[in-house]
Formats: C-alpha cells, structure tokens, sequence
C-alpha cells in the first residue's frame, strides 16, 4: 500500500490545529487541498480518521492512534531534511517552542531578537502553554519548564538566570493602611492576591530564612488563574487591594518606579531556574541545534529581567545565592506529581 508523505503530514497538521482553516494558514495552503489529502488517506486505509463537524474536527480512535505514532516519524523526517539544508549554509527553517508565560516574559525577551539577528533564516513559532504537553505531539521542537516538571529521558540545556526568587509585594499606600508583614504567619492576617492551577489547585505560599522553610495559605478578595491572568494580580496590588506573590523579576519595574513595595524580602525563597527541553533522539533540527548553541554561548544568570539584561552586580548576587527546591508555585500543579528525568545534558 502506497502511501503520500504529504497525506500524512497534512493529517498531522490538521489535528494539531485543530480545523482545516488554521492548518491551512500554518502551512500556507487551502483548506480544501488539506481536506482532499486526509480523504485520500482514509480511502487507501480504509478507515475514518477524523470526525468532521461544521464547527470542529476530532481525531477518531484509529485517526488518533496513528497520529501518536506519526509525531516522531514526521519530526525524524524533518530533522534529517534540515540536517542536509546546514551542509548547505546557515540553519533555515521553523523552531517551534513551547514554553510558560513566566519563560515568555522574562527569559526569551532578552535572547529572541538577538537569536533572530544571528540566525535570518530561522523562524521562531513560540507556544505559551503552562500545562503539561507532549512535546512532539504537539508539534513543538522543544519546550522550557522548571527542573521538577520536566519529563523522564528528555535532555535539559539550562537557560537564563540559573537562580530565581519568589517576592511578595504590595502598593505603599496598602501597607500604610494595614501593616507591614515581618514574618511569613503575618500574611494570615492581609488582604492577598491568590493564583489558581487550571485544575483548580492552589499552592502555598512558600518562603525560607536561615534555612528554615515556611509554607502558609493565605485568604484574599481576588483570586486569578495562575499565567494567562497574572497581570490582573499585579495591577491589583498597585490598585492597594493586597499582596501578591510572583516572581521578582516580573515585580522588579514595579519596585524601580515605586508603584510596589517589597514585602518580607528576607524571607524570599530562591529556586532553581528554567531549562530548554527537548527528546533525546537521533537527528536534532537544524534550528533547534542554533538555538541550542546560542543559548549555551550566552552568560548564565545575565539574561532575563523585565527591563532587559541584569546589571553585572545583579548577577553576581543571584549567583551567590543558593537554589532551594522548586516552589510547586513554579514547578507545577501541586495535584500533578512531578516526574523525575533522567538528566542529559546537551553536548
């Protein structure tokens, strides 16, 4: 039985988007040559592979069976392809990464443009995603998540600062109001800005000094959804309406133009920074391996902050302090037992 790459390919890329219109604007085709290649897919396998409504397109079982197995087969396929481009020249072709939004804020800011610069031929396709996904499955070359969500037998290329902080903050007009917090069991008594995992868990509050750990779970009038509505946390911190616990890079503007104050600073508990993540197999894409090499040319714990580049002096003071266990604010959903990896370093 004689099948078409492109038919496969073209099945892929539909279920990953979703419809046949998205896929078709990914691949930059037409809905119908799309819908053409999955029919002639079926007709020679004599199954139905998807499920068509006016309003959506789902894998069957048998549909998503065989898209599990095509992932690898297909990114395999694309490796080997953009491996005998580099003979050629420079890396060309698609990088799909799939990262948090805290990664998107505050880490790829300061790498992205100077990648793009470096390597013209590359296109940079970022998914902001803070749940767990299947890498290949969803079509994405590579991913950055803390240590303890990474899954087993993927290879981990540190990226960014290699230590983080946890910060607590709030307006200065809402500590003149109500007090400032001197230990962690104040905030029991405050008004606090409190996030929320997808599957409706919410983490503690974690925080360490002298090496002793403290873990509370405050109350507060506002609760957001923890990445997509941060923002909205923050903005009601400086409204005065309480305290919020994030990351201090992402609160540091606002320390700088005196709209937050820093709260229990002592007690800011450092953490382990983010990794690039990718499957340990065989041909690695020509844009990923660029990308991988860029980033292991660029000085760690000097790349990521709000405002750009931290300061010499910031670095060295986030180098000297010493990573604790990840948060499980940082890490994961705290239903969600993190996986251990194996942990290969890319060579």
């Amino acid at each position: 039985m004689k099948i078409d790459l492109n038919d496969l390919a073209a099945l892929a890329a539909v279920a990953r988007a979703g419809g046949f219109r998205e896929a078709a604007r990914t691949l930059n085709t037409s809905p119908s040559a799309l819908s053409d290649a999955v029919r002639r897919l079926e007709e020679r396998l004599g199954v139905r592979l998807l499920n068509r409504t006016t309003r959506s397109v789902a894998p069957t079982e048998s549909g998503a069976a065989l898209i599990v197995r095509l992932g690898p087969a297909l990114s395999e396929l694309e490796a080997a392809v953009d491996a005998v481009k580099e003979l050629e020249g420079r890396p060309a072709g698609t990088l799909r990464l799939n990262v948090p939004i805290s990664a998107a804020r505050l880490v790829l800011p300061a790498i992205v443009p100077h990648f793009l610069a470096a390597y013209p031929a590359v296109k940079l396709d970022v998914v902001v995603d803070d749940s767990f996904v299947d890498l290949l499955q969803e079509g994405c070359d590579a991913g950055i998540r803390y240590d303890e969500s990474l899954a087993q037998d993927m290879i981990a290329v540190p990226i960014g600062p290699r230590v983080q902080k946890l910060a607590t903050a709030a307006s200065p007009a809402y500590l003149n109001r109500r007090g400032r917090p001197v230990h962690p069991h104040d905030l029991m008594q405050h008004d606090c800005l409190l996030g929320r995992f997808p599957s409706g868990s919410m983490p503690a509050w974690q925080f360490e000094k002298d090496g002793k750990v403290v873990r509370v779970e405050p109350s507060g009038p506002l609760t957001v959804r923890i990445g997509a509505a941060v923002d909205l946390a923050v903005d009601a911190a400086i409204g005065g309406v309480g305290i919020v616990y994030l990351f201090e890079d992402w609160l540091r503007p606002h320390f700088a133009s005196g709209a937050l104050e820093p709260v229990l600073e002592p007690w800011w508990q450092p953490f382990s920074g983010p990794f690039l993540y990718y499957p340990g197999r065989r041909l690695v894409p020509a844009p990923l391996r660029a990308f991988i090499d860029f980033i292991k040319a660029e000085p760690q714990g000097v790349t990521s902050r709000a405002g750009g580049a931290a300061t010499a002096g910031t670095a060295a003071s986030t180098s000297a302090a010493t990573p604790a266990p990840i948060p499980s604010t940082v890490s994961a959903e705290a239903s969600t037992p993190a996986r251990r990896r194996s942990r290969r370093d890319c060579s």
